[in-house]
């Protein structure tokens, strides 16, 4: 877990970015892969930092920041987005805006090359906060947002680790275990990825925003916690905003995003302490896997999870960008 203090006095501004928490093992990384991580990590948080520095808006930090990690193969959103199990992409996205409360989310989009952008318009341009899959497609047509052929997003990586866990599922079968079982054995590396940025402009304003590829072989239409509001993304200002990555099924449950801020609102606790008893604590006793990245008001930051690694960086006023990937760094 790791946390950063704003600097007292100053008027605070600050971002954090995550790419997804997960098995992440330092023992399948060269020096070569992992130094490619780290610098698409802190790109994407100096893309936001930027903005920030120059008196520009939470909102505008969070989409430069995640449209840097959707452009990338490596992370689990747009362009590094995981197959379904019909060998396509179905991506999810959501943003909050702390100030106004107003949100934006899309789900199940399978042509949208940045799915945040798609969800913001959906908050700036449209009456409603989620819109599902050929009619977010639609509604992006009358925004001038051109579609991509789903090909777009393929990648060997993915359509390899596809693959995995197709072979797996079938060798559970034939060892007469139900597919609910056989999924819940699945490793973490299945069920997880997703990017995020949470950030807190000089204005006082924080923001949130989430968008995946989803889960390795869903099937059936199946949805996440990105684009739900409270699970995956949550902003308020003067309380916190809240990224999410893991196993969705147990963020939605549990309404991660939202628990967090509660507490900081009404309990009045750090978002240190927020974040880690519900990451940590909470989660973990229900069998649930992931992180988040957390911000408050005073530009704070808390990046806790309880996987063997998740991808992170971080930038406060004044500061160089921290870039992180296990616990210790």
């Amino acid at each position: 877990m790791s946390s950063f203090t704003a600097f007292a006095g100053e008027t605070p501004f600050a971002i954090a970015i995550h790419g997804g928490a997960g098995t992440i093992q330092k023992s399948s990384f060269t020096p070569e892969k992992e130094q490619a991580y780290r610098s698409k990590l802190k790109e994407a948080v100096d893309a936001g930092y930027v903005i920030l520095d120059q008196g520009g808006t939470s909102l505008d930090a969070v989409t430069a920041a995640i449209n840097v990690l959707e452009n990338s193969p490596y992370f689990n959103a747009g362009k590094g987005a995981v197959y379904t199990h019909d060998e396509q992409h179905e991506m999810d996205a959501s943003i909050m805006d702390g100030q106004t409360m107003n949100a934006g989310a899309v789900a199940g989009v399978k042509h949208i090359k940045n799915p945040i952008d798609l969800a913001r318009l959906v908050m700036n341009e449209s009456v409603h906060v989620m819109l599902y899959g050929e009619g977010a497609e639609e509604f992006a047509l009358t925004q001038g947002v051109p579609l991509f052929a789903n090909e777009t997003f393929n990648t060997k990586s993915r359509y390899d680790s596809l693959l995995r866990a197709k072979a797996k599922l079938a060798e559970a079968s034939k060892a007469k275990i139900d597919y609910q079982a056989a999924h819940s054995q699945l490793e973490t590396e299945y069920k997880v990825g997703t990017v995020g940025a949470v950030a807190l402009d000089k204005n006082g304003n924080i923001s949130a925003g989430t968008s995946t590829g989803g889960m390795t072989n869903k099937r059936y239409g199946r949805i996440g916690d990105a684009p739900i509001i409270g699970a995956g993304t949550y902003a308020e200002n003067g309380v916190c905003a809240i990224s999410a990555t893991g196993h969705g099924e147990y963020f939605i449950r549990y309404q991660v995003a939202g628990d967090i801020c509660a507490k900081v609102k009404y309990q009045h606790v750090s978002i240190n302490q927020a974040a880690d008893d519900v990451i940590n604590k909470r989660l973990v006793n229900a069998g649930g896997t992931g992180g988040v990245i957390a911000i408050d008001g005073e530009g704070n930051i808390a990046t806790p999870f309880n996987t063997d690694g998740m991808y992170r960086a971080t930038r406060q006023h004044g500061e160089q960008a921290k870039v992180m990937i296990w616990h210790d760094k």
